[in-house]
Order: structure tokens, then sequence, then C-alpha cells
């Protein structure tokens, strides 16, 4: 199948391509075997511009402070603590960012969406976990209630005025969505009793649907009330929460948690979508195919599990469908259809419960494990899909790489791909870790690490020579095509996230999480990021701008390009 590049390429230009989500005009990507004249051409007097765009990365550092290239500037928009209505403040460890604009036609006024992804007790509920065997039974449901609100996610009305983005305070729009929030399950199965849950957590990446909601990723949810585990006589077993112990004054069923989560930013409502699988979700990227189908490809951020992609069979709907898992040897969409395979029907009772334990599932059926799949983004000039693989430790993959998936005929719906490491981790290349991605304006590639704090900037690791976690480019054109290039260095302990582009391509927002994660002692924090009077460090979102950035997507009407 083909697609029509121009609308492709202009409703990118408008949504920001922070992530993908294609609008309902728009077919499925060309051909891979499509001759290259067949991809998005750039007229010569564009290309030129491009060409001359030098760049001049930064060396790597391990100084508290966010270090940007030569062309580049930032602003705070929003950190933790923030009010942004009479009752509400913005949460904690801010991860993933999200742009919609109000207007196509004014891209500088909108709504705002952030990840809450978890917690440090230690700044949030004063709770310091260092004077404890066992840390969680020691907690107040005092301290338990203040962690629970600070995860989930944000919405806040910002405006750009003078070249700064802040946000609108008391807008009607601005709202918290936290653990607490009563939230609908989208399926006709009650899981363990209730078809509404309450609240979300461990939220990670995600993304926009095509009509224009927010999606959230709730990845490492058995950190917070536990988890279910099977023996092989198939009898289930709740093993605690080996971080925040939240079941001590709550009994919520780990099964309500490991769900990518819809959140309307009209009115707050969300519910979760059951049909997509339960596991650590790191991301959801939507695509909608000609006929209003719709496909979502979701990775599970852990050692050893696997890719996921759904493909609805009605249009519009993340419920009804098929969820596939890839075989990356093979090259193949395995279905997790309890009622074709008889392999899942000899294990569960039913399709409710495959998806609950897509992770057994997708064993089960012949998935290949993977080196912890992460972001997940599409490519506009070619379509293929690439996929961070942050690392594998015990396999001796430290670095991780960027894999590269090609569906048969540039079909998203296709059950069969050809897979290929686009870029590997590790000092040839200058990176290590890869985690999040965005495409730009002009199709260059940005992206974040990964490294954990534990180990950043020791010298027996092997992640000691690129110090701290960075934010790196890819040109696709000129001298330095191919290339990784660092543009920015995080604070001391932190990772930079969340990167998506206004739709005119001129600001980068951008997530810079959990500085000073290290510290054990409130009073001698290991960053002072963003430095603030009381210096407790403090995630935030902050807009990059800059005439770098401008050049890097240089092409204003990016209809132009075709």
């Amino acid at each position: 199948m083909s697609y029509n590049r121009r609308e492709f390429i202009s409703f990118i230009g408008k949504v920001g391509l922070g992530t993908v989500v294609f609008p309902k005009f728009l077919v499925s990507c060309g051909s891979i075997s499509t001759p290259s004249n067949e991809f998005i051409k750039i007229p010569n007097e564009r290309l030129d511009v491009l060409k001359s765009v030098i760049l001049r990365g930064i060396p790597a550092s391990n100084k508290d402070n966010l270090i940007l290239a030569s062309g580049l500037s930032y602003h705070t928009i929003i950190k933790w603590g923030d009010t942004i209505n009479d009752t509400d403040t913005f949460g904690f460890n801010n991860d993933f960012t999200c742009f919609i604009p109000f207007d196509d036609n004014n891209p500088n006024d909108g709504l705002l969406w952030v990840n809450h992804e978890y917690v440090n007790p230690l700044f949030v509920s004063n709770f310091d976990a260092n004077k404890y065997k066992n840390p969680s039974l020691h907690k107040t449901k005092d301290q338990v209630d203040k962690e629970m609100y600070n995860v989930g996610g944000t919405i806040v009305r910002i405006k750009e005025e003078n070249g700064l983005w802040s946000i609108v305070k008391n807008d009607h729009r601005n709202r918290r969505i936290t653990a607490k929030t009563t939230i609908k399950l989208n399926w006709d199965t009650p899981i363990k009793g209730k078809s509404t849950v309450v609240g979300t957590l461990a939220n990670c990446s995600g993304g926009i649907t095509p009509w224009k909601t927010f999606i959230t990723c709730e990845e490492n949810y058995d950190g917070f009330f536990g988890e279910t585990i099977y023996n092989e006589e198939n009898i289930p077993k709740h093993i605690p929460s080996h971080a925040y112990g939240w079941e001590q004054f709550y009994n919520y069923p780990p099964e309500h948690y490991g769900w990518v989560v819809e959140v309307n930013p009209k009115d707050g409502s969300a519910q979760k979508h059951i049909a997509l699988g339960r596991f650590a979700h790191e991301c959801c990227t939507l695509y909608e195919l000609e006929d209003k189908r719709v496909v979502a490809y979701t990775g599970d951020d852990k050692n050893n599990e696997h890719l996921y992609k759904f493909v609805s069979s009605k249009p519009g709907s993340l419920k009804d469908g098929t969820l596939y898992v890839a075989n990356t040897i093979k090259g193949k969409w395995l279905p997790l259809d309890w009622a074709s395979q008889p392999l899942l029907k000899n294990k569960f009772k039913d399709q409710t419960e495959v998806l609950i334990r897509a992770r057994e599932a997708a064993k089960i059926i012949g998935a290949t494990p993977l080196n912890r799949p992460e972001d997940i983004e599409i490519d506009p000039i070619t379509g293929n899909i690439f996929v961070t693989l942050t690392n594998n430790k015990p396999k001796n993959d430290f670095h991780g790489s960027i894999l590269k998936i090609e569906e048969t005929n540039g079909a998203f719906d296709a059950l069969t791909f050809k897979a290929v490491t686009y870029k590997a981790g590790g000092e040839a290349n200058g990176f290590s870790c890869p985690d999040n991605l965005a495409f730009d304006l002009s199709g260059n590639l940005w992206m974040t690490s990964d490294m954990s704090g534990n180990v950043m900037n020791k010298k027996d690791k092997p992640y000691f020579p690129f110090k701290n976690n960075s934010l790196f480019v890819i040109p696709r054109y000129g001298k330095d095509a191919g290339k990784v290039i660092r543009v920015a260095s995080a604070p001391r302990d932190a990772e930079l996230t969340g990167p998506w582009f206004s739709p005119d391509g001129k600001t980068l927002f951008l997530s810079v999480q959990h500085p000073g994660e290290e510290t054990k002692d409130i009073k001698n924090p290991t960053s002072t990021w963003p430095f603030d009077k009381d210096n407790i460090p403090k995630s935030a979102v902050v807009a990059i701008k800059g005439n770098l950035i401008e050049k890097m997507n240089k092409l204003d009407k990016i209809e132009n390009i075709i």
C-alpha cells in the first residue's frame, strides 16, 4: 500500500513530531521496496539549507547542570510542586510530554500533558527508606497518600508570549490525574470483579490518539501494589510490592495496573485499554489506517520481554481487534488470540486472562525475548518502525541499540516484517542506553539516554565514558548524516525524557527527570538543579529553543518538501 505523503507530513507538522499519530485521512506508509525517489523528496534549494547546517555537539559532562550545545537555550515551564490551580500542584518525576494546540493556526497556545512516573519518598513524603531493613512496613497512610498524589499525570494550559512558554494558572482545563482517580476499563469482562478501577501509576511514556486524546502508559506497576505470579499448576500467588508498599493501606489488585491509559483533555476522564495487553508499557504509538482502523505499537520495558502490535478490527477502536507479539527472528507477528491458539487454550481460561498475563502468553507462542524495548516511533521519511532496546546487562548488552522494523509492503497491519539493527550503542557510536525518540520536522532523529543513576560516572562501570545522561540528534542530511551528536547533557543523576516538538518546530519540550535521585541525606543532595533557594532537586519540564533547532526544522511549510 502507499500513502499520501503531503498529508502525512502536514499533519505531523501540526501535531508535533514528539510521537507519530496519524489522522483519519492517512493510509499506510509506502513500501520499503519502493525506490527511494518514491519517499519524501526535498527540493534542491531546501536540501542545500539542511546540508549547510553545522552541528557542533558537546562533550560528555558530569556537571550538575542542564548543558546545551551552542545555539540552544532553555527556560523552565513547570516543576515539581508548582501550583496549577487553587487545589492542585505539579506531580513528581515528570516523564513523557505532549502538546496539543487549541487551534492549528496558532501553535503557541494549548494543552500540555505530562506523565509522573514514580516518586522518591525522601522528597515527596519525608520517608527515609535507608533507616529500615523493610522500609515499606514503616510508612504511614498519610505518607502513602502523598506518594499516590504525586504520580499519574498533569494537564495544564501553556502559552508562549515574547518567546517564553508559561502555564496559564487556574485555567479550567488544568487538572491532575493521580493514583486515586477513578478510571473505567475498556473491556466487557470485569477484572478482579471491577469494571472501574482506582488510579493510574508508573506512567512512563505515551502518545496521542488520532482523535486528540492523551495516551499514558503504566510501566513498572509491580513496585506499588505488587504482582500476581503463577506456578506450574497455574496457582496464583501475590508477591508484595518491592518499592512502595501501598497495599498495606489500599487493597487494590495488581491486575488493575500495567495497562495503556487514555485521558480525555476536555474533562479528565480516563479509560484503560485492556485489549492492548498488560505488561510494563514504555509507550504506545498509534497509526490510523485508511479505513480508520487503528494500529498500536507498544513494548515491554524489561529484560527478555517483547514487542507488541495491536490491530483493530473496527474503525477508531482500541478494544475490538487482535494483539500480536513479535518474533523478530522469523519476522512474524504472532496473534495472542485465545480462540485460535491451542497452546493458549491449554494454559488460560479465556481471552481476558491471556491479556492480563500477556507476558506468559507471549512466551508460550514463541515471541522473541528482547533487550528492554522502550520507545517506538515511526520514521516519516521511510515509514519504518524504530524501537529503542535500552540494554540487557545479564546478557552483557550494556549499551543497547535501536531496532528497525520494516513492515512487509509498508503496511502497518502486515503480519510479517524484517528486523535489523539501525544503531548499536557503545563508545564507537558515542551513546549508551537509548530511551525516548522523536523526529523533527525535517525527519532528523532525536534520542535520549537512560543510564541508571547508580552506575553513571563510576570508573568501574562500562558507562563511565558517557558521564551524565544526554540528548542526541542523528541528522538525516548533509555531511553529518547518520552521526550521533550530543546536544544536551542532563544534571547529575537525571535523565532527559519525553522530547516533543511544538507544531511549528521552534520549541523542543523536554523533561528533566529525577535530578539528585541518588540523594541519601536531604540536607546534602547529589544535585541541586534547578537551583531553587531550598537547594532541593526538582524534576521539571523545560522549553528548548534557539537557532540550532530552527535550522534543523528549516522547512517552513512542510508541504513544500514533497
